[in-house]
């Protein structure tokens, strides 16, 4: 039985879960996370097998601090600058990983790399800071399905299958974590996410190379995958209008009769907190399939982009 948590008490009861080697659902600033002891290979063993997660795509290490972050990963130049700016926050850094890190190998599929956030929201801090140590959490949903945005979405997906949610609410966000690969001679954005692109290019002081990768079959960081976060429904991009049948996710005015939508005002950042809750909402409707409206390619447009790009591509 999946346990829900609440309050203080649900928050010292998670963090006594997940030192006794459990897997527990977490809310951060973007979805919820499947949260296990990275240091615990039994324990990170069992997110892969929750969530039907192949081996080879690596999990995101959680810590409290960019402290914290530097005794698992090494931290200078494009990636230091990176994290002092925008940590905690929703940003990945992928940097090299500490020979004295401590992590399973199932964290980073063998990779000398490790990918390190430092999430922002409150009660994911107070959590990490109470179980003293990195937690790996992939987004807590079966694999390659929809990202749950809130307690209610995971419990759907994954209820019987992990010890417990701890709720915090709606994820603010809406969608994961930006992730930059800092290894190489220049930074690289692996994905985009919650925190838009211009941002990191304006701390930077010069453009990310944006050709995000597809790797299906040895990824060097999560969100690689080319089918993910996708419905039982078909979905179909940039539509004008529905065929018959099919549901309307619209983004923008001048859409009364679709049957959601994104943002009625063309907000990004309103139209990123509501994708995930709106596709669970119309794959639950009747209908043949999810017809989606173009989106702005810039700022979390991109980001939404990504997302309904993965959740369209054929699947295996």
């Amino acid at each position: 039985m999946t346990e829900r948590l609440e309050g203080e008490a649900g928050l010292s009861r998670a963090a006594e879960l997940l030192r006794a080697g459990e897997l527990v659902a977490i809310p951060t600033e973007t979805v919820y996370g499947l949260a296990a002891d990275a240091r615990n290979g039994t324990a990170v063993a069992g997110i892969f097998e929750a969530k039907g997660r192949p081996r080879f795509n690596p999990l995101i290490c959680h810590l409290p601090s960019l402290e914290a972050a530097s005794d698992i990963g090494v931290f200078d130049g494009a990636a230091l600058a990176l994290a002092q700016a925008f940590w905690p926050g929703p940003l990945t850094l992928v940097v090299p990983r500490r020979a004295s890190s401590g992590l399973s190998p199932l964290v980073t599929a063998g990779l000398q790399t490790v990918a390190l956030r430092v999430p922002a929201l409150p009660l994911a801090q107070r959590l990490l800071t109470a179980f003293g140590g990195p937690l790996a959490a992939p987004s807590a949903n079966p694999s390659g399905k929809i990202s749950p945005s809130t307690a209610e979405h995971v419990a759907t997906g994954l209820a019987g299958r992990i010890a417990a949610v701890l709720d915090g609410g709606p994820a603010g966000v809406g969608v994961e974590s930006t992730i930059v690969d800092c290894t190489g001679p220049a930074p690289r954005l692996l994905r985009p996410g919650g925190l838009p692109v211009e941002a990191l290019e304006q701390a930077l002081g010069a453009p990310l190379n944006r050709a995000t990768p597809t790797n299906d079959t040895a990824p060097s960081a999560p969100g690689q995958l080319s089918s993910h976060y996708a419905p039982a429904k078909p979905v179909l991009l940039n539509a004008a209008a529905p065929p018959p049948g099919a549901l309307f996710l619209a983004f923008g005015p001048g859409h009364e009769t679709a049957t959601a939508n994104l943002s009625p005002s063309g907000d990004l950042r309103e139209a990123a907190a509501n994708l995930f809750t709106l596709l669970h909402r119309l794959d639950a409707m009747p209908g043949t399939a999810i017809a989606v409206a173009p989106i702005p390619n810039h700022g979390l447009g991109l980001a939404i982009n990504d997302r309904l790009t993965r959740a369209a591509a054929p699947r295996g």
